[in-house]
């Protein structure tokens, strides 16, 4: 049996150097030119078939093992995000305003290095592997859809057919060395809203001669909240939050409009469907009685993240394995923070895994999209090793 743990530790020089490379020079989604074009380079340095361009921004390597089998595709996210660094690292961004704040850096680098891993141990796959370097997780960015559903679209799950994939995530929220893979629900499915209601804007000395669209917009945040509160199972977590009020900029006027922006998270349809009916009737019900036109945008950003049992529960005994010392958890793990792998997972069995990254004596703790945000980078081990052997594992 190989020893993925050894080979990770091996090989972690390297993936240390382009995981600091990444964060040095972090770009934001859709946008990954630098980013890709070393991956790219990376893949073909080890003899891959490579296919760039693949979701805009997006690269794929293709590996074939020397055995007949299923084709299973392993993806890593290479996005940055909108935020100005203050870890104060040595290989902090030199990108003013977007930093590598989601542990990418990382995910690509891990990938980089699990190509390595893999292509050196082809002659004991049997089937294919495909190294999906995705763009564009963290939102649109500008375009229709995000860098998963836009690689869907450029068939990365075909021509082979994938039958199975493999995610993961460095993990702040829990310390190095905890790892989870278990089935099931993993993470929330996502939609963005925007609503603009329009009223008719006047004096704020004369409300009377006026239609307020900031009451109606106060009523409708506050109704909101009855929905999860009153509609839904309590068994079933399910969110609304309004994130953003934007009207009027004089102390004395009431102005015409006001938009309201906001997100709602559920797990599943029938859920997500009584949901979205709720909160329909209730921003026109409200909007019409008070006398405000609104316009309503729904955006589903992601399906959610449910792992399949057989894949997890491969993955946590490749776990077992290469950490004998560790008690892998499997139990249900659900956070409602929203990840576009979803979209794959819905059309393909799959597993999303974690791997715990934060450190307190290291003052590695601070959150995801935190400005400090940083993780002890011996999780890359762990990650390159688990990846490695999950794959070994699924096309024995």
């Amino acid at each position: 049996m190989s020893d993925f743990l050894k080979e990770a530790q091996d090989l972690f020089p390297y993936t240390q150097a382009m995981r600091r490379d990444f964060h040095i020079h972090p770009e934001l989604g859709f946008q990954e030119i630098r980013t890709s074009g070393i991956v790219a380079k990376e893949l073909e340095e080890l003899g891959l078939e490579v296919t760039k361009g693949v979701g805009k921004t997006g690269v794929v390597g293709y590996l074939d093992g020397a055995k007949p089998g299923p084709t299973l595709l392993l993806r890593f996210d290479m996005d940055a995000l909108p935020i100005h660094e203050e870890t104060g690292a040595e290989y902090s961004s030199t990108n003013p305003g977007v930093m590598h704040a989601c542990g990418h850096d990382g995910h690509t680098a891990i990938g980089l290095t699990v190509a390595k891993i893999l292509t050196k141990h082809k002659d004991q796959l049997s089937g294919n592997v495909k190294f999906c370097f995705q763009p564009s997780e963290e939102g649109t960015n500008g375009e229709e859809v995000g860098g998963n559903l836009m690689m869907i679209r450029d068939g990365v799950l075909e021509n082979p057919k994938v039958e199975k994939t493999l995610s993961l995530h460095l993990w702040n929220s829990q310390p190095l060395g905890w790892i989870h893979a278990g089935g099931g629900p993993m993470m929330a499915g996502a939609e963005a809203f925007t609503l603009k209601l329009t009223g008719k804007g006047g004096h704020g000395a004369a409300p009377d001669s006026t239609i307020d669209p900031i009451v109606c917009a106060a009523q409708i945040v506050t109704a909101l909240q009855t929905v999860v509160a009153r509609n839904v199972n309590p068994l079933k977590p399910a969110v609304i939050s309004v994130t953003s009020i934007q009207s009027g900029k004089a102390f004395n006027v009431i102005p015409q409009t006001a938009e309201l922006l906001g997100t709602i998270r559920t797990f599943d349809e029938e859920t997500r469907a009584l949901v979205l009916k709720r909160f329909e009737e209730i921003v026109r019900g409200i909007s019409a009685s008070m006398n405000c036109e609104v316009e309503i945008a729904l955006q589903q950003v992601t399906a959610p993240v449910i792992n399949n049992p057989e894949v997890a529960t491969s993955v946590a005994k490749s776990a077992k394995q290469v950490f004998p010392q560790t008690e892998i958890a499997s139990q249900t793990y659900l956070t409602m923070g929203a990840e576009d792998m979803g979209w794959m997972q819905e059309k393909v069995d799959g597993c999303y895994f974690y791997i715990g990254s934060a450190n307190a004596e290291k003052n590695l703790t601070y959150g995801h999209h935190h400005p400090k945000f940083d993780f002890d980078e011996q999780a890359l081990i762990n990650g390159v090793a688990l990846m490695s052997a999950a794959a070994a594992d699924l096309l024995k």
